[in-house]
């Protein structure tokens, strides 16, 4: 009993929520009104549009922490690439991986010494430190400049180097590249690293939801890439039954990710990057 009392005061304590349940009651509230006779004709269409346009800002309030339709979603862009490593393929004849930025936490956080902050997209790199140490022969280039509008402190190629650092990964093992800001200059500006060749097999590393735009950008750039996906966020078995607005796994957060590469997907085809 304690535990599923925990389970529901944990729900109950999402600020999110307490929108969806003011919304909710706001709306019940405002549908008993009758109309005031006395009112004209647009006041009676204003209370009409105003409980649509409420109802419609309730469903969607409801269907972005509903986590069920965000992991079904999220997963027709994670099942896209299998990772080779899933059809038990040898690796030993690729020259390295690729990495791509994204895994570690705003240049804010890291102005303090010996700070190293990683996101929930951490699997970037400690995979790409785990197959590594698989094979020892591999390079890895990171590539990942400031990705923000106005970043502060140290690039996230500078940050990565920190991490790899403190796990003592040899440096003549990691090339970086601190110049771009998105994942089409993440093609475009590691092919210029002296030494590349971007015509040797690499496995590309980044999350699975991210792996279809960063394929068909790298592969349109002339490079000789397999997915190597990473991060996964949906499941094989879905989640009916969760609800959740914040959070970084959240159904919330999972809609945004599916949105950001769905018009990502869309936008890139119309400039010609993919």
């Amino acid at each position: 009993m304690f535990f599923i009392l925990s389970k529901v005061l944990s729900f109950l304590i999402q600020p999110l929520a307490w929108v969806v349940a003011l919304l909710g009651l706001s709306l019940i509230l405002l549908s008993k009104v009758r109309p005031n006779p006395l009112l004209d004709g647009d006041g009676a269409r204003n209370q009409r549009l105003g409980l649509r346009l409420g109802s419609t800002a309730l469903f969607f309030l409801i269907i972005a922490g509903w986590q069920g339709p965000a992991e079904l979603a999220l997963r027709q862009l994670e099942t896209v690439y299998p990772s080779v490593a899933d059809k038990g393929a040898e690796l030993d004849h690729y020259a390295g991986l690729i990495v791509l930025g994204g895994a570690l936490d705003s240049g804010r956080l890291w102005t303090r010494p010996g700070q190293i902050a990683l996101n929930s997209a951490a699997e970037r790199m400690t995979a790409s430190v785990s197959l590594l140490q698989l094979h020892p022969q591999f390079k890895i280039i990171f590539t990942g400049g400031e990705g923000e509008l106005f970043g502060v402190g140290p690039k996230e190629a500078d940050r990565a180097k920190l991490f790899f650092d403190s796990l003592m990964v040899p440096s003549n093992h990691v090339v970086y590249e601190r110049l771009s800001r998105n994942t089409h200059e993440n093609a475009v500006f590691s092919a210029q690293i002296s030494g590349v060749d971007m015509h040797q097999p690499w496995l590309l590393v980044t999350s699975a939801f991210h792996m279809p735009r960063s394929m068909a950008i790298f592969k349109r750039a002339g490079w000789n890439v397999t997915a190597f996906p990473v991060d996964y966020r949906a499941p094989e078995d879905i989640d009916w039954l969760s609800f959740e607005l914040s959070g970084e796994k959240s159904a919330a957060k999972n809609w945004q990710l599916f949105l950001h590469e769905a018009f990502g997907l869309i936008a890139y085809r119309l400039t010609g990057k993919i």
